[in-house]
C-alpha cells in the first residue's frame, strides 16, 4: 500500500487534531476532575496538556514529515507507550465506574487508546515507508 505525501500530511494533521480536540473536549478544557482521578500517572492535567502539545507537534511536521524519519520513530514509540498504557488500564479498571461519575470522562477512557493504537499504526507505517525510501 502506498499513500501520497498529501494523504500522509493529512494523517498527521488528523492525529494532531484528535489529540488536541479530544483532550480539550473531554477534559472540558482541563476542568474535568474525574479524568485525572482515574489515572493520575498519565492523565493528570499536566499529562493532558502534554498530549495537546504532542498534537501540535504532529501538525507542525505534517508538511515536512518525509525529512524527519527519526522524529516519526519517536512519534511511533510515544504512541505505543500510550496505547499499551491504555490497554493495561482497560484490563485493570472498571470503566462503568468512570461513566457513573462522569460520562465525558467515561467516553474519554473508552476511546483514547483506540485513537492511540490507530495513530501508532499510522506512524509505524510512515516510518517503515520512509526507511524503505518509498515516500
Amino acid at each position: 500500500m502506498t499513500l501520497k505525501r498529501e494523504q500522509i500530511s493529512t494523517g498527521f494533521i488528523m492525529a494532531g487534531i484528535m489529540n488536541i480536540t479530544g483532550v480539550l473536549l473531554f477534559s472540558r478544557i482541563f476542568t474535568n476532575a474525574v479524568i485525572p482521578q482515574y489515572d493520575a500517572q498519565a492523565m493528570s492535567n499536566f499529562g493532558l496538556l502534554m498530549i495537546v502539545v504532542w498534537g501540535f507537534t504532529y501538525i507542525a511536521v505534517a508538511k515536512q514529515f518525509h525529512q524527519l524519519k527519526w522524529l516519526i520513530a519517536v512519534f511511533t514509540i510515544e504512541k505505543i507507550i500510550y496505547a499499551t498504557h491504555w490497554t493495561n488500564w482497560i484490563l485493570n479498571n472498571k470503566i462503568a465506574e468512570v461513566f457513573e461519575k462522569d460520562s465525558m470522562a467515561g467516553i474519554f477512557y473508552a476511546i483514547y487508546g483506540i485513537n492511540d493504537w490507530i495513530s501508532f499504526l499510522f506512524f509505524l507505517f510512515v516510518f517503515i515507508q520512509l526507511s524503505r525510501n518509498r515516500i
